[in-house]
């Protein structure tokens, strides 16, 4: 049957351009060129961790940032992730320096090839009345929060314009964004704008090919939980746990997020099926938001 089918198309002069084709399309997915890279900020620990072992996974080769201080849990994560099989490079920088975002993406560029994904995900939170609310604690958490995004946004964007290629921005939100919780007002404040710039860049970026949307998790199995959770704790005097336990009530599908299922919806947003989706946040809450 095969060698009736050659000699078909031999017969209607087909062969030159089927054979080329199967070749080409092995080629295609041997090649070292359909390698991607990624930059997820924040990435020594929990969810960042998580999204940059899941994008690995995807066949992603990541840069894996952090600050200095978390420099052991971010060689943790290059070397798992090359492991994986896939190259990753660690850039200790503070998002909040516009300089250092700068240097970030540079040094990604120059390890890892050109820049397909920027996946902002750099955050902290303080647990703190609005009232109560001291200059100094404000602009850090905005510094962060928003100017880091901001920044991280700004640079990439400039590095996929000077490609020419088009890319994917990724920015970290939160359920606050749609639904503030008691006790981290200024927090609150900080996500919603992140949700909001998302918008904004989505509208000014689509002629350069560029998507931006956002991750709006829940409450997740995290280390800012736990701060977040012993900080309520000093307010309302409720035992270590509890606090994090009791959001559980409130969650449809009945159980706290873990940084895996904040990583898929990341893992979405940088592939391929989202390229018809922009200025989008997307809410990985288990149901909370609307619950």
């Amino acid at each position: 049957m095969v060698a009736r089918l050659l000699r078909l198309s031999s017969s209607r002069g087909l062969s030159s351009s089927f054979g080329p084709t199967l070749r080409s399309q092995r080629g295609f997915a041997t090649s070292k060129a359909v390698s991607k890279t990624a930059i997820v900020s924040g990435s020594g620990q929990g969810i960042g961790k998580a999204i940059a072992i899941r994008l690995a996974r995807d066949g992603f080769d990541v840069c894996v940032n952090d600050l200095k201080k978390n420099s052991k849990m971010v060689e943790s994560v290059v070397d798992e992730i090359k492991a994986l099989g896939r190259n990753a490079v660690p850039v200790y920088a503070d998002v909040s320096k516009y300089a250092q975002v700068e240097s970030m993406v540079q040094t990604s560029v120059d390890a890892l090839g050109p820049l397909d994904v920027m996946v902002a995900n750099a955050g902290i939170a303080q647990v703190q009345w609005a009232m109560d609310a001291k200059e100094a604690d404000v602009q850090k958490l905005f510094e962060v929060n928003f100017f880091g995004v901001l920044w991280q946004d700004q640079v990439a964007a400039k590095q996929f314009i000077k490609q020419g290629s088009g890319g994917k921005i990724i920015n970290c939100a939160s359920i606050v964004a749609f639904r503030p919780f008691l006790m981290i007002p200024v927090y609150c404040a900080t996500k919603a704008a992140v949700r909001s710039l998302t918008q904004s860049l989505a509208m000014e970026l689509a002629q350069h090919k560029i998507t931006v949307n956002g991750y709006a998790p829940g409450v997740v199995e995290s280390s800012m939980w736990d701060l977040i959770d012993a900080g309520m704790g000093s307010i309302n005097g409720l035992p270590k746990g509890q606090n994090f336990e009791n959001t559980k009530g409130s969650i449809t599908i009945g159980r706290t997020s873990v940084p895996d299922d904040v990583a898929k919806m990341v893992s979405f947003l940088a592939s391929p099926d989202s390229d018809y989706v922009t200025g989008q946040t997307m809410l990985v809450d288990g149901g909370m938001a609307f619950s």
